[in-house]
């Protein structure tokens, strides 16, 4: 391609509201057109990175035997209705009506469709095992759109979905998926990480996040230093010290003006670790109260998991009152009328400071069991950096991190209500077990971008890139300078190589800018003074240096650089 012929052009101003490395850089180097908020066009550069990301997910997908297909994009309600997933999903699903007066969707993702469709057309149990996949555009309405290509309203996704007999048929499909990620992944040039997850949304009984870790991340991930645990924050375990006393005579105590937990921990000279911490909470429209050691805080995914709720919130100040509670000096501790949960901290220590419920005052030495009840009980809290691991007592850090893929056990979640079922051996009817797996194609070029770039522009790794090589021609007016820089690319396009030429009729400088700004691996230079001498000038996009080589190696030494650099 020839950029004088190319839809493109680079910007110096971007939008404010580009904060994020990546999200600057899309739209500084053109490859993003923003059409409204989370909604984005991509120019041809970036369509032709995006297909070859598409291409090696293809790749791996059909490695693991995996058969491509293509779903409808509107589907009809009821199937959301018929999983339960339309309450799920509440206002981020996009809706819309036809001119029937049928409800329809726009698919945030797609198990129930597919579900609608293996049910269809599997009878036996000689149909099974069969995975299949697609590389379609999603949709969901998000509140706050944000990042560029990192959290949109409109993006494309491969998504796979794996229809086993058993449980043991499951484990298969997710691993070999598993393994079709990672090489994926190693083959685009990005790092990740392998986190624990929670299923969310989409629901099933175990799930795993393919992480890539950058600042600029918005998920958060949980890692130990010594072995090789490593949690989404949302899911992530840690071990809570216990305290084993014995059990003291529970007392009031007079605090007044002492409401948060360092107050009161001041105050009675004690540490945060030795106080409840009592909160109030709306769970799908109750109000329920929640308790938690002093120095913790409370995981809202978990505590959302362990009630089983579509929805919860923190209770306003006026809901607390109504409830005849009391903020600052709130306690599980005679507290009535609603269910109570309490963190698993609260059952491994004792002699705990609490609220008494009471204005102006405290309790000392309360006990879990002797002093009060929960109706739930379990793990609640937040892991934060500095906590210790679980599994091995090391030393648990935090790091921020893109989700770019995500795979789910789903078991029975989406056959049973949906009737997708296979006869066995012995002509009984059985449950499909299914297993799904995601992977945001967006985000594999927008997360390469936040973890390869420099103060210069984009780092493209090498089988993603729009183009292997740019041919950089200065010197635009001699003609021999211009004839040598064409055969030159044409050569290298005859041996494979995916090339661009630079030669539009602009400054050295702003060729060069232009050149660090894409990113494109290979820099070829076709210069007057460097031809003088049979060379061309050679950069590395990765490397701080550039190099000569011979004109007439020119096509085996750009080659031999290719293989060589990621």
């Amino acid at each position: 391609m020839k950029m004088s012929r190319m839809f493109h052009r680079t910007f110096r101003d971007i939008p404010a509201e580009a904060q994020l490395i990546s999200h600057k850089l899309l739209l500084q180097a053109g490859l993003i057109n923003q059409v409204a908020a989370g909604i984005y066009s991509y120019m041809p550069l970036a369509w032709k990175s995006l297909k070859k990301i598409e291409a090696i997910v293809r790749e791996e997908m059909d490695k693991v035997g995996a058969q491509e297909i293509k779903l409808g994009i509107l589907q009809p309600k009821d199937l959301w209705e018929k999983s339960g997933r339309d309450a799920t999903y509440g206002p981020d699903m996009m809706r819309l009506t036809d001119r029937r007066n049928r409800d329809l969707v726009l698919p945030p993702t797609n198990e129930e469709l597919i579900t609608h469709t293996i049910k269809s057309t599997t009878q036996s149990y000689r149909d099974l095992p069969v995975t299949l996949y697609q590389i379609q555009t999603k949709f969901r309405d998000e509140p706050r759109p944000r990042g560029g290509l990192i959290r949109v309203r409109e993006f494309d996704m491969m998504d796979a979905y794996s229809f086993d007999r058993d449980e043991s048929g499951l484990e298969e499909s997710y691993t070999a998926m598993v393994s079709a990620y990672q090489n994926a992944f190693s083959r685009c040039g990005i790092e990740t990480v392998i986190a624990e997850a929670d299923s969310g949304a989409i629901g099933g009984k175990d799930s795993k996040e393919f992480v890539l870790i950058t600042n600029a991340g918005e998920d958060t991930v949980v890692m130990c230093e010594s072995c090789n645990y490593v949690a989404n924050d949302e899911k992530a375990e840690f071990k809570v010290p216990g305290r084993s006393e014995d059990l003291l005579k529970m007392e009031e105590v007079h605090t007044p003006g002492q409401k948060s937990i360092k107050e009161v921990s001041d105050y009675l000279n004690i540490e945060t670790s030795r106080t409840i911490k009592t909160l109030f909470y709306i769970s799908d429209g109750e109000i329920i109260c929640v308790g938690i050691r002093g120095d913790l805080d409370i995981n809202e995914t978990k505590l959302k998991n362990k009630l089983g709720a579509k929805e919860i919130r923190l209770a306003s100040p006026e809901e607390v009152t109504q409830s005849k509670n009391m903020m600052g000096f709130a306690s599980p501790v005679g507290t009535t009328g609603m269910k109570i949960i309490v963190d698993n901290s609260l059952i491994e220590g004792n002699n705990f400071v609490s609220g008494a419920n009471k204005n102006d005052y405290h309790l000392t030495n309360v006990n879990y069991s002797r002093d009060y009840k929960a109706d739930i009980v379990g793990d609640i809290g937040l892991a934060k950096s500095g906590y210790s691991c679980k599994k091995c007592d090391g030393n648990l850090i935090t790091k921020r991190g893109i989700e770019i893929g995500h795979v789910f056990k789903l078991g029975t979640s989406y056959s049973k209500p949906l009737e997708a079922t296979y006869r066995d051996e012995n002509g009984t009817s059985k449950d499909i077990v299914m297993g799904c797996y995601g992977i945001g194609i967006g985000r594999i070029l927008a997360g390469a971008i936040e973890q390869k770039a420099d103060d210069q522009g984009i780092i493209f790794p090498k089988n993603i890139a729009p183009y292997e090589l740019l041919i950089t021609v200065l010197n635009g007016s001699d003609e021999n300078i211009v004839n040598i820089a064409y055969e030159l690319y044409e050569d290298m396009k005859s041996h494979g190589i995916d090339v661009l030429i630079d030669d539009r009729d602009e400054s050295p400088g702003v060729k060069f800018n232009d050149a660090d700004l894409l990113g494109i691996p290979i820099r070829l230079v076709v210069s007057a003074r460097n031809l003088a001498k049979k060379e061309l000038e050679v950069k590395v996009r990765s490397q701080p240096e550039s190099v000569m080589i011979k004109l007439e190696k020119a096509q085996v030494d750009i080659a031999n650089l290719l293989q060589s650099i990621d």
